[in-house]
């Protein structure tokens, strides 16, 4: 939540709540590739307490590429969407979950 600017609500008297998507906030399909790392991972980390916008890689959940090369094993199987060792995509793809679920949602089989 923020808190709106008096200009933004008209009323100089009370400030108004506004809702923002905060950045470590997980989206719907987000956790529910959270919980398929998780899972697959056998992970002792909660899906929710997953940042979405925190490395994937080294830094941040601190995988290495092994356990790339497991997370887009697992996204395979659930998706449908094939990930390539040697594409050069993958730094961008695997950046962080918000960016896997991008890539994700815009390659999946329906």
């Amino acid at each position: 939540m923020a808190i709106a600017s008096r200009e933004e609500t008209g009323n100089m008297n009370e400030p108004v709540m506004k809702e923002t998507l905060s950045s470590k906030a997980l989206t719907a399909e987000e956790l529910k590739l959270a919980q398929l790392i998780v899972s697959a991972l056998n992970l002792e980390t909660q899906a929710a307490e997953i940042d979405p916008s925190a490395p994937l890689y080294g830094e941040g959940m601190g995988l290495d590429s092994i356990v790339i090369l497991e997370v887009a094993l697992a996204v395979s199987k659930a998706y449908g969407v094939k990930l390539r060792s040697d594409d050069d995509l993958n730094r961008k793809i695997f950046n962080s979950l918000r960016s896997l679920n991008e890539h994700i949602q815009q390659h999946r089989a329906k």
